[in-house]
């Protein structure tokens, strides 16, 4: 569902760029609401979500999928925790919908999917592994990265039931705004992948604004 935010970006309180094969690692408070901008268009930003006073607390796409009846997040829709709570909310969204079910690009997945030559080439699971590897403070390990959602990402359901890698939806300018329903650790991969369609074959930046809940409202 197409939602337009009345936020205003000159009002937010954090802005951040993300270069593409970068990460990002920030906690949104609960009540703050959190857009992350498609700059370019076609840029994939393949995010996991924490409860950030209890990380064995995460999003989970089996009780998101579940509890919502769609298997696209857009507008409206309540992301879950594995403990059945709700974590955030999208509040607007200008692109349409976002895969929850694509999981992410790893060297192993670029090796099956496409060559041996490919394995070494820079993927969201090596972003993400290097961001807890940086951030010892968290207590997180490789063990903890799980469900993801891709945003942005075009992911079709084919009529047998497999997925397919699409040419997106997204645009330049795009967005989706999350309100916090807790602190949430927001670890996001700005996606670096070159052999399928999710960034246009040409991986672009993305923008992190944050607002408070006073702005918000």
């Amino acid at each position: 569902m197409i939602l337009a935010s009345q936020l205003q970006a000159e009002d937010a309180v954090i802005r951040d760029i993300v270069d593409a094969g970068d990460y990002y690692l920030k906690v949104v408070k609960k009540g703050q609401t959190m857009r992350i901008l498609d700059i370019e268009g076609n840029q994939a930003a393949d995010t996991l979500f924490y409860n950030a006073n209890d990380i064995s607390e995460r999003y989970s796409a089996i009780d998101t999928v579940r509890e919502q009846g769609n298997v696209y997040l857009t507008a409206g829709s309540v992301l879950m925790t594995n403990d059945c709570n709700p974590l955030l909310k999208i509040v607007a969204d200008t692109c349409g919908r976002h895969d929850t079910l694509g999981g992410a690009c790893a060297t192993e997945s670029n090796t099956v999917r496409y060559e041996l030559e490919k394995k070494c080439m820079h993927a969201c699971r090596d972003s993400w592994l290097l961001a807890i590897a940086e951030n010892e403070e968290l207590g997180m390990d490789k063990s903890d990265i799980t469900h993801n959602i891709n945003f942005f990402m075009n992911v079709p359901i084919t009529s047998e039931g497999g997925l397919s890698f699409a040419d997106g939806i997204s645009g330049a300018g795009k967005y989706v705004e999350l309100e916090a329903m807790m602190d949430t650790i927001v670890l996001i991969s700005n996606c670096p992948q070159l052999n399928n369609p999710c960034n246009a074959y040409n991986p672009t930046p993305v923008e992190v604004l944050v607002w408070d809940q006073a702005q918000s409202n």
